[in-house]
């Protein structure tokens, strides 16, 4: 048995259609490497467990679930990594793909790693908070569109695929819950400075209902902001109008 904790998020799946549906929305090839964070109680473990001909490892803060997983499922014993997966050093040498029902209390600051190390990650598929999902998967022109659907957006091409209902989860989260998957762009789009590119998506969307030329009048020189998109919004802007703009920052 095993006790769930507040203080991880811990919300696990119950129901197994959803389970599998997650599972397959992961494409895998044989010798791919899979990396699952937060397998909790093994709901979505079990069916990756079963995939042929790949490589697999999970990630589990929860020591209490560790033992828990390598008594109920003995396949995955040598395969688990008792940690923090804001912490641990990838896991894999070369690319793998990373799926989770990820604990919501950490997700963005998933992402955020999956960014650290997006050379090795062509693929993601996770579960979130309905209102994240929404953040990373949202366009231009959307009010849920910002600062963390940029980032993601300028190396991945997002997917929202479905919705899992509360009942579906033990105990039931009070928040909404989605699934998206992430896919690497062939080409990211590149920005003339990293430094550059990050404040200036964080500037504009840090006072989104103004126009661009009062957060990013101190960016540019003061001819440039004559230009026609400096009237918008940040939300107005796609990912190419921010990597574009980098190119003329001072």
């Amino acid at each position: 048995m095993y006790t769930l904790k507040k203080s991880l998020g811990q919300h696990f799946l119950k129901d197994e259609n959803i389970c599998r549906k997650i599972v397959e929305a992961l494409p895998v090839a044989a010798g791919a490497q899979v990396l699952e964070v937060g397998p909790g109680a093994g709901a979505i473990t079990k069916y990756l467990l079963e995939l042929p001909g790949i490589t697999f490892k999970a990630v589990e803060l929860d020591t209490e679930k560790v033992q828990y997983l390598e008594h109920t499922f003995p396949a995955i014993r040598g395969k688990l990594i008792n940690e923090s997966f804001l912490d641990m050093q990838a896991p894999y040498q070369g690319e793998f793909a990373v799926i989770g029902n990820f604990p919501y209390n950490i997700s963005t600051q998933i992402m955020f790693r999956i960014l650290d190390w997006k050379e090795q990650v062509p693929v993601v598929v996770g579960m979130f908070q309905k209102e994240v999902a929404l953040r990373i998967a949202a366009k231009h022109g959307n009010k849920d569109y910002g600062i963390l659907s940029v980032f993601l957006q300028r190396f991945y091409d997002v997917e929202y695929l479905f919705e899992v209902h509360e009942d579906c989860f033990n105990p039931p989260p009070k928040v909404k819950s989605a699934v998206i998957r992430l896919t690497r762009l062939a080409s990211p789009l590149p920005v003339k400075s990293e430094k550059k590119f990050t404040l200036l998506v964080k500037t504009a969307f840090g006072q989104r209902r103004k126009q661009l030329r009062n957060p990013l009048k101190g960016f540019f020189d003061k001819t440039f902001l004559q230009e026609p998109i400096f009237t918008k919004r940040a939300e107005e802007l796609t990912v190419a109008d921010f990597a574009a703009l980098t190119e003329h920052m001072l």
